[in-house]
């Protein structure tokens, strides 16, 4: 990235990546790269902003399936569900670490904001 000097970090929601979250955003950091990440605990972890479907929705989610399941139903006969709750989490102080700005339009939409 450093040679073909990329002006911006995607990390897509993957769990090895969700693992290195704050490796993630400390390279990011010192590269002074903004990160938009998939998943709001790389925000936590000092990434500038995630918009995605909540991790955590989707575990409570695949509790009622696996609670289903116990209960006796038989897993093909359960319907495919998409996401329903995404959020949108922006990290203020990595915003000002890196000189952005972030307008009041955007802040206004955030789930969360990290100051």
């Amino acid at each position: 990235m450093t040679r073909e000097r990329a002006s911006a970090l995607l990390v897509v929601a993957d769990g090895m990546f969700l693992l290195h979250r704050t490796r993630i955003a400390d390279f990011a950091a010192k590269s002074h790269l903004p990160a938009i990440l998939g998943l709001s605990e790389h925000v936590e972890a000092g990434g500038l902003v995630v918009y995605g479907a909540s991790l955590r929705e989707n575990s409570r989610r695949a509790a009622t399936y696996v609670d289903k399941i116990f209960k006796g139903a038989k897993p093909a006969d359960l319907p495919v569900e998409q996401p329903t709750k995404f959020e949108l989490v922006i990290n203020l102080k990595t915003a000002k670490a890196l000189r952005l700005t972030i307008p009041s339009s955007v802040l206004l939409r955030a789930d969360e904001v990290i100051r």
